[in-house]
């Protein structure tokens, strides 16, 4: 079967501009998605395909035990594929504009408490080089909300010391400009004082901020464990991932009273209703303490 798939990876990144993780996801989720279609449905064409078709495929992927979240991106990376052999004349229609996307259950993110993030920041050993890296790291992770891998991408020309903030480059190469703060930039600026040029020692032209030991930049699976680490050591049980600080960010910054748009803007997200899902988890923050310091219950 021509599935044509090649030419929409080549224009999911080349005029989508979407990043290598998301492309890499789109590909697993077609390859699985088309293999299927013709191995277990005897589809012979990307024509042929019809809304049954689909639904056989999505109805499969929940009876492996898929996440709710994963198959819905599948639905929707399916749906943009099929727009497209559309657009490009390879097919007549999109079997799925007659169907609805699968309903999922908001999860409201896991946070830390200000506390619980007081006590892995507070356990990381600055005395070494490494541990100055580390603090510096996860400070920037908290004071401005960042993804893992905006972190693993900032340039040392992002940093502008002197307005207290960050120049980043985000989801489909977005610039914005995110506050950092003053405990935030000292970590960030003894790190590049009296650390960051030890690892440069090999790779004196390195742009990337944060580095490993030989000098290259820190990948999205090195900060994960950097956080484990700490977290350990801090003694917090609960789950911790790098977008745990960033979902810690968010909240706490709401809680304090910030507006949503501010916040949106320092997420980077493009549509607030993305945004709004930590207004629901202020709720049930004010709702828990109701329930444990009101008479009634």
């Amino acid at each position: 079967m021509e599935t044509y798939l090649k030419d929409y990876i080549i224009l999911l990144r080349v005029e989508k501009n979407l990043s290598l993780n998301s492309i890499d996801a789109y590909k697993r989720d077609l390859n699985r998605y088309l293999l299927y279609i013709e191995t277990e449905l005897g589809v012979r064409t990307v024509k042929s395909i019809q809304h049954t078709h689909v639904r056989q495929f999505i109805r499969a992927l929940s009876t492996l035990g898929l996440a709710p979240s994963s198959v819905t991106r599948a639905y929707s990376s399916i749906r943009s594929y099929h727009n497209f052999l559309v657009e490009e004349k390879f097919a007549d229609q999109n079997p799925m504009d007659v169907m609805n996307a699968p309903k999922i259950p908001k999860k409201l993110p896991k946070v830390l408490t200000i506390e619980e993030v007081d006590r892995i920041l507070e356990a990381v050993d600055t005395s070494t080089k490494l541990g100055m890296r580390d603090i510096a790291t996860l400070e920037i992770l908290y004071s401005s909300g960042l993804r893992v891998s905006e972190c693993c991408e900032l340039k040392q020309s992002g940093i502008l010391e002197e307005l207290e903030m960050l120049r980043i480059l985000g989801k489909g190469n977005k610039e914005r400009f995110v506050p950092i703060g003053p405990k935030g930039l000292e970590r960030l600026i003894t790190y590049q004082l009296h650390a960051r040029p030890h690892f440069t020692k090999h790779s004196p032209n390195q742009t990337n901020v944060f580095l490993s030991r030989n000098g290259k930049p820190l990948t999205r699976m090195m900060i994960w464990n950097i956080l484990k680490k700490w977290t350990k050591i801090a003694g917090i049980q609960k789950p911790v991932s790098p977008h745990t600080f960033r979902h810690s960010f968010a909240t706490h910054l709401l809680e304090g009273g910030a507006d949503l748009r501010a916040v949106q803007e320092m997420l980077g997200h493009s549509d607030i209703s993305t945004t709004q899902i930590y207004t629901h988890l202020d709720k049930e923050y004010l709702k828990e303490v109701h329930k444990t310091f009101h008479p009634r219950w």
